[in-house]
């Protein structure tokens, strides 16, 4: 991406181990991610059952991923093209896919961290509000939410990408990304400890479901969050240091990995839906019936 800083290949800073990913990796993982959210986003249009404001918010954060798989899938396949001279593209035009990718993949970042924010706040009204839900989480609040985000972040990543040398630009991320994680935290924390409290004054059985059913979906969404902490954290901490660093040897030998935290970014994309098929039975059996569709359409 044109805005995450210096690379330093070639060198070795602190007697770094250089460790090089295959660009055939970095394809296969993203043909595997991109059939699987593909497959979740079929699974959520086709089952009526999950046509509710949460399994609209996760149908986006499917895109997201989505949005990651493609462009890594698009600028695998040109550099592999281009090292075996078998594409003769103008420079100009590679920097025009260039800045497309990185839009794609900024807008996935922003998005996705919106998202995450929108889906705890919806499982938070569910279980503190869950008599009030459907009429303060409506359908087409659900759909102008979801524009909203669409809308701010493709917007913000063209920004980004234009503005790309200007250092304010990793620091609006890295905030971004700090405010949202707090955010997060801050009302996971608030919703288990009252729901713990709440579920003892509980004595209506299909109360007691319901206050189930929402915690269940809160405990997804916290291994969502968790999982994107740990695949895009080294990311992040990559445009930290930019800033705090960029002449420390010390630094320059973090920045060395970069092309692992990518792979590490691949990989969210591709164990979200896992995490989705896992936690959701309904989902899941709509994804093995797809994929039985499928195998049998191939047959």
């Amino acid at each position: 991406m044109s805005f995450m800083g210096p690379q330093i290949p070639g060198r070795n800073f602190l007697n770094c181990v250089h460790i090089r990913v295959p660009q055939e990796l970095f394809l296969t993982l993203g043909l595997i991610s991109l059939v699987e959210n593909i497959l979740v986003i079929l699974a959520i249009i086709r089952n009526r059952n999950l046509h509710s404001p949460m399994y609209y918010f996760i149908c986006c954060l499917a895109v997201s991923d989505m949005l990651v798989s493609v462009s890594n899938v698009v600028e695998t396949i040109f550099m592999l093209l281009n090292d075996n001279d078998l594409l003769d593209v103008h420079p100009g035009a590679l920097r025009h896919l260039d800045n497309v990718i990185d839009v794609m993949i900024c807008s996935s970042v922003v998005s996705s961290l919106s998202f995450l924010c929108t889906i705890a706040a919806d499982r938070y009204i569910t279980i503190f509000y869950a008599l009030r839900y459907h009429s303060i989480m409506t359908t087409h609040r659900a759909i102008t939410i979801i524009v909203l985000v669409w809308l701010t972040s493709i917007t913000s990543s063209i920004l980004f990408i234009v503005y790309h040398t200007d250092n304010a630009v990793i620091v609006c991320l890295v905030t971004f990304f700090c405010v949202t994680l707090v955010f997060n935290a801050a009302l996971y924390l608030h919703m288990f400890v009252l729901a713990h409290i709440h579920s003892r004054r509980i004595t209506a059985f299909q109360k007691g479901r319901r206050q189930s059913t929402s915690m269940k979906g809160a405990i997804t969404l916290t291994i969502l969050l968790g999982v994107f902490i740990f695949c895009w954290g080294p990311f992040f901490l990559h445009l930290f240091l930019i800033l705090a660093c960029p002449s420390s040897p010390l630094c320059k030998c973090f920045f060395q990995y970069f092309h692992l935290f990518l792979i590490l970014i691949i990989c969210n994309s591709l164990i979200d839906p896992l995490i989705y098929a896992y936690r959701s039975q309904e989902l899941r059996k709509t994804l093995k019936e797809l994929v039985l569709c499928c195998w049998c359409f191939g047959m």
